[in-house]
């Protein structure tokens, strides 16, 4: 698919200002999506959107389901506004710190109250509501019962991993299911109940997005976390022994500047999702498609050639390279679900079958200012020498801030960065960075809402590698500041976006 040239911001939803602990889709998503209009912005990219685990630092790319979304991002006000809360239900709300989310206090908050908001529907949801309740049950069923049957399995067995659970459980003997789903009936219908909520309130911030001209972009991983619904419910797509444990898992190779990565996902049996057309991914991806307007590929390497780690080795060395049916793969998906509006992130271990694969399928790639070596001339990261298939970003969900990346730099980089910009010092640093990236002939350019604020490396969003401390940073309503969206506006007027 080929893309328009247009720019936008990059801003997760957690990230958004709220009186709750945390972004949510009510009135902070409104407001973010006012101050794109005023921008003149046409996109909103945002990190994947499932429900996050504890147990992995609340990553949203380690999510519990790939096709649902996470219950703490609904609008509690929203809720209210339907009658199925009340403004004093809310009180006391907690001291909540609007420049951080506070994951555990926020669940802590607002759980009870979306359990409260499902028994009030129950209780007095008039039938219109009740028919639409029944038409998302049976519109997502193909995902969503196995979903809420396996998020009411986790709490009936403490939280556990689901391949510790009870052999004819996690092996999903049928009467055994059954038997289960029987017991759990009132907590799967809140689990229904809560995905209800979520994805009727995501199509309404998604109405007023496109009406105000702003498409929304989201977030493809290329795996799932093993602990999920996915794995559990579809364990033949993944390579898993008899016991229902990994035989490999995915991560990357040794660099010559790290000792490589081991993300612990399981590796996908692309040879049975072949057999079968691929149809788990194309349900995937069918559901984002309904959410989203265009998707970001996250490790577009994995689709070419994959880093398999035995599932027993601590060592990221100690996997191999295997062939992934990349080709056969989207082919699939472009007959099925017709053009393919993705975005891939191209970064790492580029070599010629990777780029032979996305230019193939006319997929822009992703290009970085923070990766150039600036004294090197014709360095592929300086904005000047981005193709026009690509897009641009001036920092990303996984990179330090303009400004921090900045601070980092030896002082010879820095001042070869000034000579390439023709900047005299790095004062507004973050403008002259955003403005080389709008000025380049990248189709589609993009900022983080950190850069626009000039903010440095204590507003990082994710640091790649690290355990705690992530998916934190929030924006406050005063960031929405009207010289901010004057100034970007004016940017992409000048260089025609």
């Amino acid at each position: 698919m080929r893309f328009d040239r247009q720019s936008g911001v990059f801003l997760h939803v957690t990230s958004l200002p709220g009186p709750h602990g945390i972004g949510d889709l009510g009135e902070g998503a409104s407001a973010f999506v006012d101050f794109l209009a005023d921008a003149d912005q046409s996109l909103w990219q945002f990190c994947p959107l499932g429900p996050t685990s504890p147990a992995h630092g609340n990553s949203p790319y380690q999510s519990y389901s790939a096709f649902a979304g996470n219950p703490l991002l609904v609008s509690l006000d929203r809720l209210v506004e339907r009658g199925w809360l009340s403004e004093d239900d809310l009180e006391p709300v907690p001291d909540f710190d609007p420049h951080e989310t506070e994951y555990e206090r926020v669940a802590e908050y607002k759980q009870p109250l979306l359990r409260t908001a499902a028994e009030r529907f129950e209780e007095a949801a008039t039938d219109e509501e009740r028919r639409a309740f029944d038409a998302f049950r049976e519109r997502e069923a193909d995902w969503l019962a196995d979903y809420a049957l396996f998020m009411a399995l986790k709490g009936e067995f403490d939280g556990a991993l689901w391949t510790a659970w009870p052999h004819e459980v996690k092996t999903r003997d049928a009467e055994a299911l059954a038997e289960h789903r029987d017991g759990l009936a009132d907590e799967i219908r809140y689990r229904e109940f809560a995905q209800f909520v979520f994805d009727g309130q995501w199509r309404d911030l998604r109405a007023y997005a496109h009406d105000a001209g702003v498409g929304l972009v989201g977030d493809l991983p290329i795996y799932v976390a093993l602990d999920s619904a996915d794995v559990w419910a579809n364990p033949r797509s993944f390579l898993l022994d008899d016991e229902s444990d990994p035989v490999a898992v995915a991560g990357v190779p040794p660099n010559p500047d790290d000792d490589g990565q081991r993300w612990g996902n399981p590796l996908y049996d692309w040879d049975f999702l072949r057999e079968n057309g691929y149809d788990w991914w194309l349900a995937r991806l069918s559901r984002l498609f309904d959410l989203v307007d265009v998707t970001r590929v996250d490790h577009f390497k994995g689709f070419d050639e994959y880093w398999a780690i035995p599932a027993d080795a601590d060592d990221p060395a100690a996997g191999e390279w295997r062939d992934a049916p990349g080709y056969d793969f989207f082919e699939t998906v472009e007959r099925d679900l017709g053009d393919l509006p993705f975005v891939v992130e191209d970064l790492g271990f580029i070599d010629q079958s990777l780029v032979d694969l996305r230019e193939r399928f006319d997929f822009p790639g992703m290009k970085i200012p923070h990766y150039a070596d600036w004294c090197s001339a014709g360095d592929p990261n300086q904005p000047m020498h981005y193709p026009e298939n690509s897009v641009g970003y001036s920092a990303t969900h996984d990179t330090n801030t303009t400004v921090g990346y900045y601070r980092s730099l030896p002082d010879h980089q820095r001042d070869c960065l000034h000579y390439n910009l023709g900047i005299d010092g790095g004062d507004d640093i973050h403008w002259s960075v955003i403005e080389a990236v709008w000025n380049s002939n990248a189709v589609v350019a993009f900022a983080t809402m950190q850069d626009l604020l000039g903010l440095d490396e204590h507003a990082r969003f994710n640091a790649p590698g690290t355990a705690e401390g992530n998916w934190r940073w929030r924006c406050t309503r005063e960031g929405f500041d009207p010289d901010v969206a004057d100034h970007l506006a004016m940017l992409t007027d000048i260089h025609i976006r």
